[in-house]
């Protein structure tokens, strides 16, 4: 039998206590995470050395971390890029040693420890100066798409919806980063685009989520807000699963199928929309309960002489 959306009455604000307490445990756990541990930032932040190179034959990533391991690369990060046969090679700043140098022991390392024919492909360099600005010029670009969001919402709603919104995306941000500080994933400006990518997601949920409160606050005659916040979540369902749903399908093919460059990408993105999802419902929409939203906030005021006019 199939189970129209109109027949689903689903107590969300009724969990929304045990939710916001797992929330703030795992929360506290990403804070801690993030203070304790860090961010393991990539090349683009911390600066260093990125050299492409190609073998003719699928080749292992272990022999390559031993042949560099034995010329005193011991620190060189080692993936694959885009096939077996093309590597990827990371390699922290050296005092005293020029990129170009850098690139042509490696190069003559990998190519002595193998038969096959080893081609250079790429060589990227980026200074420490230039990596510390990246982080700096990241950390101001969630700042500002924040504050925007706050006084975007603020116009479009009201002030609680747009500190709903923000408590939300704070959330979010702070679970997906705490999650990589606590696997000691690499941070770097493709996860950071991640990030923010995440942030317009979980806002574009939460902002229909608060369309439909908004239209029930002013068509749903009796009720409190708590029952008029379940409903509208309750009608607006459908359309969150089937939007993270079939998102999660090309994120999650993209994990498997799309190489290791860009696992840490796809991943963030998996993370930050299944999160997402959830801070719509539970995260934002408690928020503005807890913030006091009522009916008076939400119908228009009518002008003093609005009815005379009208006859």
């Amino acid at each position: 039998m199939r189970i129209l959306v109109s027949d689903l009455n689903i107590d969300f604000m009724g969990k929304r206590k045990l939710a916001m307490m797992v929330s703030a445990v795992i929360l506290l756990i990403c804070a801690v995470a993030l203070m304790v541990r860090g961010l393991t930032f990539g090349i683009d932040f911390t600066g260093g050395t990125l050299i492409e190179v190609g073998y003719q034959q699928e080749v292992e990533l272990e022999s390559v971390r031993t042949a560099l391991a034995e010329s005193g690369f011991d620190d060189a990060q080692v993936q694959q890029f885009g096939t077996p046969q093309d590597v990827l090679i990371r390699l922290a700043p050296r005092e005293g040693l020029k990129s170009a140098e850098l690139s042509d022991q490696v190069f003559r390392t990998l190519s002595t420890s193998t038969e096959q024919e080893v081609e250079l492909r790429r060589v990227e360099f980026v200074g420490p100066q230039v990596g510390g600005e990246l982080a700096e010029d990241g950390a101001l670009a969630v700042l500002v798409s924040l504050m925007a969001i706050l006084l975007y919402v603020a116009l479009r709603f009201e002030w609680r919806f747009a500190v709903g919104s923000v408590i939300a995306l704070v959330h979010d941000v702070l679970f997906t980063m705490g999650l990589f500080a606590l696997l000691q994933l690499e941070f770097d400006l493709t996860v950071l685009a991640a990030v923010l990518a995440v942030i317009g997601y979980s806002l574009n949920d939460t902002i229909v989520v608060f369309d439909r409160i908004r239209e029930n606050f002013r068509k749903i005659r009796k009720g409190s807000p708590e029952q008029i916040i379940n409903t509208s979540l309750n009608q607006t369902l459908s359309r969150t699963l089937v939007t993270s749903l079939t998102t999660l399908l090309v994120l999650v093919s993209l994990f498997i199928f799309g190489g290791e460059i860009i696992h840490n990408f796809a991943l963030a993105l998996i993370v930050g929309v299944v999160v997402g999802t959830y801070s719509s419902i539970y995260v934002a929409s408690s928020a503005i309960l807890m913030l006091g939203v009522s009916k008076a906030d939400l119908v228009p005021v009518e002008k003093e002489g609005q009815h005379l006019a009208e006859d």
